[in-house]
């Protein structure tokens, strides 16, 4: 089964990457449910000091360029009013909730769309247009290097982290075939 246009242009690559975003979230999140009590906010070393911190502040990056991508009302205090879980559960729904609504936005979009510019709310530097285009490739960055921060403070738990490396290879389509179907890739 191909999921994708096997002559990519660059709207199928985002919405590529936000179906890959949707599957290691799930992949880690499925890890970190799996922690021992204790281990989800025990202090590490990384840029934030949890896994939980780490996790909170990926979905509340998510949340703010989901407002600006949607051109919603919130702007900047989709990010200043965010509320941080406490627990792993409520925290891989809310980042499940948000991941599948990036989903809906690149599966929404155009080719015309991507060079389209958004206000995005930034405080003390003010209100600055940015293409979705760039705005999208800077949101997956962002989620993947944090993401990757998550994996490496796993690896001082009781639980190992999982592969996330992966991006629908046919190689790896027996191995992930549950997991693509489960979550309706």
């Amino acid at each position: 089964m191909r999921l994708f246009n096997a002559m990519a242009d660059l709207l199928d690559h985002f919405r590529r990457m936000a179906a890959n975003n949707l599957w290691s979230n799930d992949r880690l999140y499925r890890a970190v449910l799996a922690l021992r009590t204790g281990e989800f906010e025990t202090e590490r070393t990384s840029f934030f000091p949890s896994i939980r911190e780490t996790l909170n502040h990926i979905l509340a990056v998510d949340l703010l360029y989901l407002d600006f991508l949607e051109e919603g009302p919130l702007g900047a205090a989709a990010f200043d009013d965010f509320v941080a879980f406490h627990a792993p559960a409520p925290l891989f729904e809310a980042q499940t909730a948000a991941d599948r609504r990036l989903m809906v936005f690149c599966e929404k979009i155009t080719s015309a769309d991507l060079d389209r510019r958004v206000e995005t709310d930034r405080r003390e530097h003010g209100k600055i247009p940015e293409r979705i285009s760039d705005l999208l490739a800077h949101l997956f960055i962002h989620q993947i290097h944090h993401r990757g921060q998550v994996h490496a403070m796993l690896a001082g738990t009781s639980v190992p982290p999982p592969q996330l490396d992966e991006f629908f290879l046919d190689y790896d389509w027996k191995l992930r075939k549950e997991e693509v179907e489960r979550l309706k890739l």
